[in-house]
């Protein structure tokens, strides 16, 4: 495959990630908002703190699988680019795993937190983070095959 010179080589798929990222962070924050207050009237202090880690989680959560696509697509153009692209998404999703586990290890026994509100708040996270997932592809205008160089016209000579 031979690119035409000064082709860029950034995938067609960057600005929808960075668009999910920047819509993922805006509706995380009312979510974070809206879950302290409810949190703080609910189950006071605790309640309050429960809502923050929560969609703290959430979000890193939804982050992580979006910034390691973004940073793996930095390859594109090289002959490692595929390699690199799936050990690089596997390695946030491992992390991902890890850190969720280490999480639930952490937190399980916690006097300060509410198990129904951390709950019902990383549920909203996740919810929100797919919504907007959903919404910004759904609205993309990216061609079925993008990232693509057709062969020339033949020539009749």
């Amino acid at each position: 495959m031979t690119d035409a010179p000064g082709a860029s080589r950034t995938p067609t798929s960057n600005p929808v990630l960075r668009r999910a990222l920047v819509w993922g962070g805006v509706l995380a924050a009312v979510i974070l908002v809206v879950s302290a207050v409810l949190g703080l009237v609910f189950a006071g202090v605790d309640g309050l703190v429960s809502a923050l880690v929560g969609t703290v989680m959430a979000v890193v959560f939804m982050g992580i699988t979006a910034a390691s696509i973004l940073l793996a697509n930095r390859f594109a153009g090289s002959d490692l680019f595929v390699g690199a692209f799936f050990g690089i998404v596997l390695g946030g999703w491992l992390l991902k795993f890890v850190l969720f586990i280490v999480l639930v290890l952490v937190l399980r026994d916690a006097p300060w937190l509410n198990g129904t509100v951390l709950f019902l708040s990383i549920v909203a996270g996740v919810i929100a983070s797919l919504v907007v997932d959903v919404l910004v592809v759904a609205r993309s205008r990216l061609p079925y095959a993008s990232d693509v160089q057709l062969p020339k016209a033949p020539t009749e000579d």
